[in-house]
């Protein structure tokens, strides 16, 4: 049988409202009171109900994290920062997948408002109307994770793609390339897609090269879009010398494209991208990329979220992380 608060406070000869203040941490028990109510549920093996002490003290401790793809190694890292600071400050994380799916997501977070979290985070992913109305259906402190949305109206933690984009064009420019394609992700997503979409433009006009619209695949970030934008660039007649993939999951498969024609990164073509995940320090030739901060994105969004989840001040709700350029070996300065 279940054991409850009325077994302990009876094993302990006090009253349930004394057990309720032990179990709780409240300071106003004397010491001897709470070490016989200790040994009282060491003995019975009482497990406080969560959701009881939730719905009296109107906090359930757990913070409802939505992640677009768990496949995916960006978000698996950003889920671990999260988690460590969240352990950090006595937090459990309800984790949910969203298959990359927009009605999976808006489901998500009504399911996760519903079971009185604390707080939420809102990992990757396109914000859109249908987000903000979901979001606006609670009280409850909300983060924007490896995302934002465009009018800035939730508190978040990114990168600057548009920026990061940029650099990592402007290295293939550096290194003598004027040729160069893209492996764009999706342009309807403001904050990451577009922004690296527009970040490459910037760096052509810039350096005073004509953008375009042939060197420009889209693809959805993953590693067969790659593959696939690769063969179609080298079916052209005059093919790029670089390529800028907006992921390194889309690098690496153009890399796996190349060398299955025969040819060679860097000696054929150069190939940079954005990201940093494990792989790419793993394929051959290792991967040059920018690096985003993932553990960094994922450990200062729920500091962040414990802020607003405990009202303390917050000076800067929308905090931009630095990213890193790692030079590697799969770009060449091109031949002249």
């Amino acid at each position: 049988m279940t054991v409850t608060i009325y077994d302990v406070a009876r094993e302990a000869g006090v009253s349930m409202a004394t057990v309720s203040r032990v179990v709780n941490n409240n300071p106003n028990v004397k010491p001897q009171t709470r070490k016989k109510v200790f040994e009282a549920i060491e003995r019975l093996g009482y497990r406080p109900n969560a959701v009881a002490r939730g719905l009296a003290s109107k906090k359930t401790t757990t913070v409802g994290v939505v992640i677009p793809d768990i496949s995916n190694s960006i978000f698996a890292e950003i889920a671990r920062g999260i988690e460590d600071i969240a352990n950090m400050y006595h937090y459990n994380i309800i984790l949910c997948n969203a298959d990359k799916r927009k009605e999976k997501e808006i489901r998500v977070i009504n399911t996760l408002l519903e079971k009185q979290v604390d707080g939420l985070l809102f990992m990757g992913g396109t914000v859109t109307e249908e987000h903000i109305q979901a979001f606006q259906t609670s009280a409850v402190p909300i983060v924007l994770c490896a995302t934002r949305d465009e009018k800035g109206t939730y508190p978040s933690v990114d990168i600057d793609h548009e920026t990061a984009a940029f650099d990592a064009v402007n290295t293939l420019i550096r290194h003598g390339h004027r040729e160069i394609a893209m492996i764009s992700g999706t342009l309807q997503d403001p904050a990451n897609g577009y922004a690296r979409f527009h970040g490459y433009k910037k760096a052509l006009e810039q350096a005073g090269i004509e953008y375009q619209e042939d060197l420009v695949r889209i693809g959805n970030y993953r590693y067969e879009s790659g593959v696939e934008a690769m063969k179609y660039f080298l079916g052209l007649k005059k093919k790029p010398t670089a390529i800028f993939a907006a992921t390194d999951e889309m690098a690496i498969g153009a890399i796996h494209s190349i060398q299955d024609e025969g040819l060679k990164v860097p000696d054929d073509f150069s190939i940079i991208s954005v990201d940093n995940i494990r792989m790419a320090s793993m394929v051959r030739p290792l991967l040059t990329t920018v690096a985003q901060p993932m553990y960094d994105l994922g450990a200062v969004a729920m500091r962040l979220l414990t802020k607003l989840m405990k009202k303390e001040t917050v000076e800067n709700p929308r905090v931009i992380l630095p990213h890193e350029t790692i030079l590697r070996l799969s770009v060449n300065h091109l031949n002249k």
